[in-house]
């Protein structure tokens, strides 16, 4: 009942919003923070919900957690039997042991943390953070949340579905970080790709005029120990690529880290859209081999499986993505920049095996 009205919102902005309204009454906290995580990477992403916390307080936060971290780490927690944590019960009540408790929550007179990564399997979709400023979150309050990942999980994956965009080509975004985290050089196509991302947080200032996101932040300095990437979805549902990559000075010194914003490729989603639809691992393998235009036989090949096999496992795509035809299918999960040159390659593999139908 206390989902229903949040995993009813058309997108993960207002469904945290919602959520996190709903949940304060049943486990009471003073903060929050909802983020939207990249499900390969478990990088932060956007959009992102904060309530009372302030912009510079979300980057001391992760600064914090990336270099210093110990404690309750979200990478932990993603594979853990239990995805969710209290600071106090798992430091048996000596936080002074944390590093985010130390730099960043005894400062701002934050008592108590319970985090949790929204997880379906081992694939991160998002995380939660509840600050309180007086008393223990309970096991009581873990257990509460920890019947909640799942379900937002699985409603945060669904909005990866695709609607009405397209993937477009464009020119590279680049946005360089000093060694101190703050932002020195932009270019103009990265400014007009923040412009078309959600609200991502609590954004910092920098001195190019230009408003610094937590997701931002984030993969730049995660960045500092090695290459990192995440995807985006603009507005208007067209999807980006996030790429960053350490930098250095001569004579081996660290510099800061290089951020390039992009068009996705139908490569770069397609993993995305399988999860949102909940296709399985082998029925990404068919999936793919319809996109090129291959008969059931030669998918069979491949594959190492029957023809009855693979007909049935695209009967099983058809219905879990809601379409009639191997055009209609890949026109929906490859986007439409991609649509004509996928149908014709599956229009003349039809050509060639009239008797099949739609599923061979």
């Amino acid at each position: 009942m206390l989902l229903s009205k949040a995993t009813e919102e058309p997108d993960a902005l207002r469904m945290f919003a919602q959520a996190s309204s709903r949940l304060r009454r049943v486990v009471p906290f003073d903060a929050a923070v909802w983020r939207v995580t990249d499900p390969e990477t478990g990088i932060l992403t956007t959009p992102m919900h904060g309530e009372n916390i302030d912009a510079q307080g979300c980057f001391e936060y992760w600064e914090t957690e990336l270099l210093a971290g110990s404690v309750n780490l979200y990478s932990d927690l993603t594979t853990a039997p239990l995805p969710v944590a209290g600071l106090r019960d798992t430091t048996g009540d000596c936080p002074g042991t944390s590093a985010i408790y130390v730099d960043f929550m005894k400062p701002r007179g934050l008592y108590d943390e319970l985090r949790a990564v929204l997880r379906v399997g081992s694939r991160p979709q998002g995380t939660i953070s509840l600050f309180r400023t007086s008393k223990a979150f309970s096991r009581a309050d873990v257990e509460f949340v920890n019947s909640l990942v799942t379900p937002l999980a699985r409603r945060l994956r669904s909005y990866a579905t695709p609607g009405q965009y397209a993937i477009t080509a464009g020119r590279p975004g680049f946005l360089l970080f000093d060694a101190a985290g703050s932002l020195v050089s932009v270019n103009d196509e990265a400014r007009r790709y923040l412009e078309e991302l959600p609200e991502g947080g609590p954004s910092t200032d920098s001195r190019l005029d230009l408003p610094v996101p937590p997701w931002l932040h984030t993969i730049a300095l995660t960045a500092r120990s090695g290459p990192a990437w995440i995807r985006l979805r603009t507005r208007g549902g067209r999807w980006l690529v996030c790429h960053a990559s350490p930098m250095q000075e001569i004579g081996g010194g660290p510099q800061g880290s290089a951020v390039v914003l992009e068009p996705a490729k139908a490569s770069d989603v397609m993993p995305l859209v399988a999860d949102a639809y909940e296709l399985s691992e082998r029925e990404v393998e068919v999936t793919q081999y319809v996109a090129r235009g291959l008969p059931t036989e030669q998918i069979a090949e491949h594959l190492f499986l029957s023809p009855h096999t693979v007909r049935d496992h695209i009967k099983a795509i058809f219905e879990k993505t809601q379409v009639s035809s191997r055009g209609e299918l890949v026109g929906k999960l490859f986007v439409e920049r991609y649509r004509p040159v996928g149908e014709q390659a599956v229009q003349a593999a039809d050509e060639r095996h009239p008797t099949a139908g739609s599923l061979s």
